[in-house]
């Protein structure tokens, strides 16, 4: 079993993925749940919903780690959301590769 390429508070190892977590959070959580086979925009509006929010995000948290061979557990993703939720999505998105070049929202 693995580790996440970027520790958790790696937010600024990218700093385009860290500052768009940020400002819309939404946005890179639904991108990190559309890397996993979620939906996007469900998973997006998810983080709107008071306990739902907690759910979907170890979701696909745990999803993530069983797609990439990373170890952990369920409690340990639910306390990490709890304490570190934003730097916790951009570690996925750095992990997933959800916001690479190309795919940000504007195209120039």
């Amino acid at each position: 079993m693995g580790e996440f390429q970027h520790g958790l508070f790696g937010c600024f190892d990218d700093m385009k993925t860290c500052i768009i977590a940020y400002f819309v959070p939404c946005y890179v959580f639904g991108k990190n749940a559309e890397k996993v086979g979620e939906s996007c925009v469900m998973c997006a509006l998810a983080l709107y919903v008071p306990g739902l929010n907690i759910f979907a995000m170890t979701k696909i948290r745990g999803l993530i780690r069983e797609q990439k061979g990373i170890e952990g557990s369920c409690c340990n993703d639910l306390l990490i959301y709890m304490f570190c939720g934003l730097c916790a999505i951009i570690q996925e998105a750095q992990e997933v590769g959800s916001l690479q070049d190309g795919q940000v929202m504007a195209r120039e």
